[in-house]
């Protein structure tokens, strides 16, 4: 019984490795990233970011933030696969995705700094996609940026 509750008790996502993509580039990788919420982000070849409208990762994006700004970007590789690193170090921007939910209590302050780490995946015509998940890991969502029309 204890060992099924254990088990029960986490989402096959909550503690996810990656795809197991090792051959992306960074050449690859730089350009422009969109998804179908509005958000575009920009990775430059020298590793600086440019980002819009951006939400939050895992439970953070269940407060409904949207941070823009400046930051920097990396392609980083480990055993289960890549990953993009991004850093938002000067915020400019915050929207809110919609109306928080009459709680009673007051939304968080979105923060000032953030990081997001996004999976390197590659669609079914090989194109290189980007994605993270978000709210309760039991869900499995997926926020996913695909390469920007024209990038």
């Amino acid at each position: 019984m204890v060992v099924l509750a254990a088990l029960t008790a986490c989402g096959p996502y909550q503690y996810y490795e990656g795809t197991g993509i090792h051959d992306a580039t960074a050449d690859e990788v730089a350009g422009g990233w969109e998804n179908i919420e509005g958000t575009r982000v920009l990775l430059r070849e020298d590793g600086t970011a440019l980002f819009e409208k951006l939400d939050g990762r895992g439970f953070d994006f269940d407060d409904g933030w949207r941070l823009s700004g400046e930051g920097t970007w990396q392609l980083t590789d480990n055993d289960g696969g890549q990953a993009v690193r991004l850093a938002l170090t000067a915020r400019t921007r915050v929207e809110s995705r919609s109306p928080s939910p009459a709680t009673g209590t007051p939304a968080p302050e979105p923060p000032s700094a953030y990081a997001w780490s996004f999976y390197v995946d590659r669609d079914q015509h090989d194109r290189l996609k980007l994605f993270f998940f978000y709210g309760d890991p039991d869900n499995g969502n997926t926020y996913v940026m695909s390469r920007e029309a024209g990038s």
